[in-house]
């Protein structure tokens, strides 16, 4: 038996799997650094947006703090993650997970490209995926 979901008056079979391609040809450019958005993706329904990223040699992305919570996943090359002023090494395999509000930028002095996986999200983001989902949030007193 085949199950079916309804999403935005179309059907989507639940068992079947969507694969989203990098394309390197059409990076865009933004914060410093070449990426490709996770979103917009009709059929993927998360609780949160993420970003292939590309740091080329020589570049660092823009300074920034933000509300959200965040995760970057380092995939190929060395780099440093520059916190608060601090700067820590960043190598492929690393996971680092950035509370809200520090300043952070990614450096590239090496003579490769470095790519890391930027997933963020926030209660904003939660909230409407269990609206999504028919589940009120839990709220606390």
């Amino acid at each position: 038996m085949v199950e079916n979901s309804t999403i935005e008056n179309s059907t989507v079979d639940i068992h079947t799997i969507e694969i989203r391609n990098l394309d390197r040809d059409n990076l865009t450019r933004a914060y410093g650094l070449d990426s490709q958005r996770l979103l917009p993706w009709a059929a993927l329904n998360a609780p949160f947006e993420g970003a292939w990223c590309v740091l080329r040699s020589g570049d660092e992305s823009t300074p920034h703090a933000h509300h959200e919570y965040e995760i970057f996943i380092a995939l190929t090359g060395t780099a440093e993650l520059d916190v608060d002023g601090t700067r820590h090494d960043f190598v492929a395999g690393d996971v680092v997970r950035l509370p809200p509000g520090c300043t952070h930028k990614v450096v590239n002095d090496t003579p490769g490209d470095f790519e890391y996986y930027g997933i963020w999200w926030d209660a904003e983001m939660s909230e409407g995926f269990l609206a999504r989902h028919g589940q009120a949030p839990e709220t606390t007193r």
